[in-house]
């Protein structure tokens, strides 16, 4: 048997796909900085910042390899120490793309994930304790679930249970990735409680241009995210692009839509939202519904999210940034309309209800949505609660009304000193910063 040679063209997409959804990660940054006061932006920003720190080392360590490594417990987890630092991934194989570039395009799935978690307990979460979360999280939560969902046994490799024995269709993770992130930041928000002045005090966002730069970024990057999963620069890839272009737009209009009609007037951060929604909810469905399907899962989404964001007054949960509304709901919602929408003419090759399939794929969409949905929720919950209880997650009432900024990171986001040699807010955080800056004061007005 002949060796096959790398196919240097789809290698390439993969590693332009891994760049552009390792993007998404200082966009969603800028997205949930904007979104929060002034005063907690930068440790907003820092929690995404953690995570791409901290899992890029663990995926490198063990995580891969609990994802993606032979099965060893009924298609539950991969084994921990097949591929433990990578070993044996850095040699030429007879695969047609080089293993690392799969490697690299699974780490920044995982990164994103964790960070998307962070904007439910923005303005009072410790740092040190959202770090220490991150990695138990990412270690007995998402490590795993990827190995459900993403893992496909090909050859001699056995690999999960929800890609193989389920065969739920879930493209590019809208389990994996949305509703396991979104029902762990509601899990959290419970658990660290509401923030000081709740549904009292105006928590505007602080600054809408960095929400509409970040949700452009995100847009950007999730071309890399719903077509790189094709893993080829393929017919597949090309579908798949242009169902995410339109179904995010039409996601932007639904919840714009929604926001006229119920409030009189369509604004920016509606717009921003809508296209996260979109984008969160076409991303399971992408390969199976046609450019029309695409339109219809946007659509709804944009609805149903606009109303989802609502509930957290009604049921009395601090979800600071929507993340239950945007991704839990967005990535359910996604993730059955392929037992509805799914055509045979698309790419993944089933048809839904709605073209004559029957509940077959229905009913498979659901059990692996609400599997990940419970498992993530109840480990969530134990990790959290654990933390709470012992290290603590929440900052002291002093430190959120000062702002996490200050109190975690002895910066603050802007400079608001006086012109002219006022001094630095950032620099001035700690004692020893704000004794220099006196002795600079006083030198430069003896001067």
């Amino acid at each position: 048997m002949t060796p096959l040679e790398i196919d240097s063209g789809n290698t390439a997409w993969i590693l332009t796909s891994s760049a552009l959804v390792l993007l998404m990660t200082p966009g969603l940054a800028l997205f949930y900085g904007g979104m929060v006061r002034a005063k907690s932006v930068l440790n907003m920003m820092m929690m995404s910042f953690g995570a791409l720190a901290l899992i890029s080392v663990l995926w490198v360590l063990y995580g891969y390899s609990l994802a993606f490594g032979d099965d060893v417990g009924f298609g539950l987890l991969g084994n921990p120490t097949q591929y433990l630092g990578l070993e044996g991934l850095m040699e030429d194989t007879d695969a047609s793309l080089p293993p690392m570039a799969f490697v690299a395009f699974q780490a920044v799935f995982a990164i994103i994930t964790v960070a998307l978690i962070s904007g439910a307990i923005a303005d009072r979460a410790k740092f040190s304790t959202w770090l220490i979360f991150a990695g138990i999280w990412a270690t007995l939560v998402y490590f795993p679930i990827a190995h459900w969902v993403f893992d496909f046994s090909l050859d001699a490799h056995v690999g999960g249970w929800i890609a193989n024995d389920l065969a739920a269709i879930d493209f590019a993770g809208g389990t994996a990735v949305h509703i396991n992130a979104g029902i762990a930041g509601l899990a959290l928000a419970i658990i660290l409680g509401k923030r000081l002045g709740w549904r009292h005090d105006p928590m505007r966002p602080h600054n809408l241009t960095l929400v509409m730069l970040g949700a452009g970024l995100l847009w950007f990057g999730w071309f890399g995210f719903n077509a790189g999963s094709a893993v080829a620069a393929s017919n597949s890839a090309s579908v798949v692009w242009v169902n995410t272009m339109v179904a995010t737009g039409a996601a932007c209009l639904g919840w714009l839509l929604t926001e006229r009609i119920r409030d009189g007037h369509a604004t920016s951060l509606g717009a921003a939202s809508g296209i996260v929604a979109g984008l969160v909810a076409i991303t399971p469905s992408c390969s199976s519904v046609s450019p029309i399907g695409a339109i219809i899962v946007g659509a709804v989404a944009g609805v149903i999210c606009a109303l989802a964001v609502g509930l957290k007054y009604k049921l009395g949960y601090d979800d600071s940034l929507d993340v239950v509304g945007v991704h839990l709901f967005g990535g359910l919602w996604g993730t059955l309309a392929v037992g509805f929408l799914a055509t045979a003419a698309a790419p993944a090759g089933v048809d839904g209800l709605f073209y004559g399939g029957g509940v077959d794929q229905l009913w498979r969409q659901a059990v692996g949505a609400f599997a990940v949905l419970f498992y993530s929720g109840i480990m969530t919950f134990i990790i959290g609660f654990l933390l709470h209880k012992t290290i603590g997650f929440r900052v002291s009432e002093e430190e959120e009304r000062a702002g996490v900024d200050e109190s975690e990171h002895a910066e603050t986001g802007y400079d608001l000193g006086t012109f002219g040699g006022g001094r630095s807010l950032s620099y001035a955080g700690s004692a020893a910063g704000q004794a220099e800056a006196d002795t600079k004061n006083g030198q430069e007005v003896s001067a």
